[in-house]
């Protein structure tokens, strides 16, 4: 814990100023392609039965669990059997390579450019990269509010939950979580082919971000008021509506994004060509606009500073004060 503590503030900073080089490659890629050749070899071997496709899942599950945590661990372990700073050294990268800040921005920011370019095509199609709902007919509002919403969860799956867990357990947890994380983004649809298949996926995802997200809504509260929005109206807003979402997680701070800038973001949405009705979440006291953009990324860098410091702050507390 003494190497990993500093190793992720040192990767957070990193990530904010090199974010994801295109040229370097990136693990939760190979998480990914291992999860999908996981499902092509698992599903031919189980009856295409709700049963029989929840049993694949588990096991998927339990396979990307074990592979993520035994492969970081392993070079971390050598790495620390040939020196110390070595592994530091590594517990860094990885950490730097588990946090996804600069590169949520970055995508957010691409929407906001093609918005404020008059360019709608080319917005929904950014906006297509970020979400899983249907884009090709989505209005500039619509796109704005999809954008924001993906930056708001995201605070806390691509930022506050990664660094909630590298604390805990520095990269090992990490990698771990990000197995979690990138196994409910490929799997856990409530559609027909993945309805069975990847609940367990599903249900791991939301047992990994409840703590999490919560502590994610807490410090985006806090950074409302620092960094000159609404705080108090964030507050009232989480209040109300944080559980008006069909996830236990996701409303917790889209509600307090939504009550920060005054704005009214969720509503129905369609996905695969199927409409979902959704409540709406915040009030609508002005028309959300593309700027609104570049405002939940500063409140995404603002919640993620100041639960770092916080954080960091606990964590060397306890080892060296208590």
């Amino acid at each position: 814990m003494r190497l990993w503590m500093p190793a992720v503030l040192v990767g957070f900073l990193m990530d904010c100023l090199l974010g994801d080089p295109a040229a370097l490659p990136h693990p939760i890629v190979l998480i990914g392609k291992g999860i999908a050749a996981l499902e092509r070899a698992l599903r031919p071997r189980f009856p295409a039965t709700p049963e029989g496709e929840r049993a694949a899942g588990r096991i998927l599950v339990v396979c990307m669990l074990l592979l993520s945590a035994l492969i970081p661990g392993a070079i971390l372990a050598c790495c620390h059997a040939v020196s110390r700073w070595l592994c530091f050294a590594v517990c860094c990268i990885m950490s730097w390579q588990i946090f996804a800040a600069k590169s949520l921005k970055r995508e957010a920011e691409k929407v906001r450019a093609r918005l404020d370019a008059g360019d709608l095509p080319g917005a929904r199609r950014q906006v297509s990269m970020l979400v899983g709902r249907d884009t090709e007919h989505l209005t500039e509002t619509q796109v704005a509010k999809a954008a924001i919403e993906t930056v708001a969860e995201n605070t806390s799956d691509g930022v506050i939950a990664p660094m909630f867990w590298l604390l805990l357990g520095g990269p090992v947890l990490g990698f771990v979580y990000k197995a979690i994380n990138t196994m409910d983004s490929m799997l856990g649809y409530k559609n027909e082919k993945y309805l069975h298949f990847g609940r367990c996926a599903a249900k791991v995802d939301d047992v990994a971000n409840f703590l999490p997200a919560r502590l994610s809504a807490l410090g985006m509260i806090a950074a409302a008021a620092l960094t000159g929005f609404d705080g108090k109206n964030a507050a009232r807003i989480w209040r109300r509506d944080r559980r008006k979402h069909a996830s236990p997680n996701s409303a917790q701070t889209e509600s307090v994004c939504a009550g920060a800038l005054h704005i009214q973001l969720a509503g129905n949405a369609y996905y695969f060509g199927k409409l979902y009705e959704k409540p709406f979440i915040g009030d609508d006291d002005r028309p959300v606009e593309a700027a609104d953009i570049s405002r939940s990324c500063t409140l995404m860098y603002g919640t993620s500073v100041f639960l770092l410091a916080v954080l960091e702050a606990v964590g060397f507390a306890i080892l060296y004060v208590i």
